[in-house]
């Protein structure tokens, strides 16, 4: 628009025309990715679903509580009432929101707006008019009631841990964004110049946040009832083996004891007519035959008029030839091209005298653990085992294995987090820092769920930028590099932007080249 004199000049329509313009700009500028918003209706939508299942846990929860408090309402009187106010409590600031996440969406799309299904996914003016409004202060109204419902669960919360996670996902503090002037508030925060979707989104999670918080007081609540209950009302003898399998050779041990004894005067225990020495209550032996055997006794003790009261007990063993335990250490699957550490092992016989073989594959020793490198995919392989008893080779146990070659990595950047250790970043929701992203050399893959721990190498990969037409731009890396046209595009990304990696080909310890999943970066 022309300055000066030549505004002056200018007709209305002119005017008009060129402040419409100046609009228009500004809305391009502010425009969101589509796919971002679509991506916020996805999160939405199963946000809710999620609340769906909260809510009737915590409905299930309270119904267990008034159940109780039915069977016995003289012990569970205090905690049904405190879980009944903690019920309607959070049903309160849970409808309030959803009246809230209503307004939002039908300052967006009109009166009959709903906002399970906004049209108007970017609209940047409806969260703040209806939060921000100074005549009505919905936002500070909401952080106030979050203030004082985190307050008052956190309180029936005696777990310090579950407590802490409570009042962290409650929290309302907030810092304030570098390059804001004065000090920011959370409804500032959460809705100002916020698209109507993403608004509604957070409310939804803070809805969840609720939700989890009432079903952790709830089971405090309920575990309560029971805490303080001392369940001792007659004397029973008790034998507590420490196995009832043994293997033939090994030791059975046990403890023989009676419940609610007098520490100042133990008890005397006898097995088979005889007494057992100690006042332990420890039966010991050495088992010479396989199967399984009964023994049966009695204790003594004291009663307060100086009679014997006489308490009777029955137990049984069982005596087994030796076995071995193979368990694999990721699964009960073995994957081509990689190292499988396999753990075999036979109670009661040393490791030094266990030996191993294996079809469809080499098996080797490492130490006290066994290597497993299987051969052909989709074919079983089969571990069998032997030990060396009494300086024979005596077969102790096998098993079979399935085959697999391994799965598909994730794509990762890796990046430093703000205490300088290496993290691998895998994509939104988690946001990162532009600096960050220019501080990553190229992109990497593996397999790092603590199952699989594998490292795949990148032959390639594609980047999609979006510009603010919404058009596609497209780069290539230069190997498991971004490359230097992929450099200038994350130079112009502006803060709250995302880019997409796609077409990610990754060859593995296999030898296969694949690929793998795409992955959506988004900045702070």
């Amino acid at each position: 628009m022309a300055g000066g004199n030549n505004v002056a000049r200018m007709s209305p329509r002119q005017r008009m025309i060129n402040l419409m313009y100046i609009v228009l700009t500004a809305m391009l500028a502010l425009n969101v990715s589509s796919d971002v918003l679509n991506g916020f209706s996805q999160v939405q939508d199963s946000l809710h679903r999620t609340n769906l299942s909260m809510s009737a846990r915590s409905d299930n929860q309270f119904a267990y509580l008034a159940d109780l408090y039915e069977k016995n309402p003289e012990k569970v009187g205090p905690w049904y009432k405190k879980g009944e106010e903690l019920h309607k409590r959070s049903a309160t600031i849970y409808a309030a929101i959803d009246s809230l996440k209503t307004a939002i969406a039908q300052a967006a799309d009109g009166k009959n707006g709903d906002y399970r299904k906004i049209i108007n996914l970017d609209d940047l003016e409806a969260a703040s008019v209806t939060m921000l409004n100074p005549a009505t202060n919905r936002g500070r109204a909401l952080r106030l009631n979050i203030d004082r419902y985190r307050d008052y669960v956190a309180a029936l919360i005696t777990d310090s841990t579950k407590r802490a996670s409570v009042m962290q996902s409650l929290s309302t503090t907030v810092s304030n964004t570098p390059g804001t002037v004065g000090e920011m508030t959370w409804e500032n925060k959460m809705f100002d110049n916020m698209p109507a979707i993403a608004a509604v989104t957070l409310l939804t999670k803070l809805q969840n946040d609720i939700r989890q918080a009432e079903s952790e007081a709830m089971a405090t609540l309920i575990t309560n009832v029971d805490i303080g209950d001392v369940r001792v009302n007659e004397l029973n003898a008790y034998v507590i083996p420490n196995s009832n399998m043994i293997i033939r050779g090994g030791k059975y041990s046990a403890n023989i004891v009676l419940a609610a004894i007098d520490t100042t005067q133990r008890p005397s225990i006898y097995i088979n007519g005889s007494k057992l020495p100690g006042d332990k209550g420890l039966y010991e032996f050495v088992p010479t035959q396989t199967g399984t055997h009964e023994y049966s006794g009695y204790l003594e003790v004291m009663r307060g008029d100086g009679t014997l009261d006489r308490r009777p007990f029955t137990s049984s063993y069982t005596v087994i030839e030796p076995m071995a335990t193979i368990s694999p250490t990721m699964m009960n699957v073995l994957y081509a091209g990689i190292d499988n550490p396999i753990s075999i092992s036979v109670p009661g016989i040393p490791m030094n005298a266990i030996n191993a073989s294996m079809t469809n594959g080499t098996l080797t020793r490492s130490g006290d653990t066994w290597i497993a490198h299987p051969g052909k995919v989709g074919t079983e392989a089969e571990i069998s085992v032997t030990a060396t008893l009494e300086g024979r080779q005596q077969s102790v146990g096998s098993m079979k294995f399935r085959v697999r070659k391994l799965p598909d990595p994730s794509p990762y950047i890796a990046i430093k987090d703000a205490t300088g250790n290496p993290v691998h970043y895998k994509g939104s929701p988690k946001r990162i820092s532009k600096a960050q992203l220019m501080a990553a050399s190229g992109l990497g893959a593996a397999i790092d769920d603590d199952i699989l721990n594998v490292t795949y190498s990148v032959v390639s990969f594609s980047t999609i930028f979006f510009d603010s037409m919404g058009n596609a731009i497209p780069e290539v890396s230069n190997g498991s590099s971004f490359s230097d046209r992929q450099k200038e595009q994350f130079k112009r990304m502006k803060p709250g932007k995302s880019f997409f990696i796609s077409n990610v080909k990754a060859k593995g310890p296999d030898g296969i080249t694949r690929d793998i999943s795409p992955m959506e970066v988004a900045l702070n």
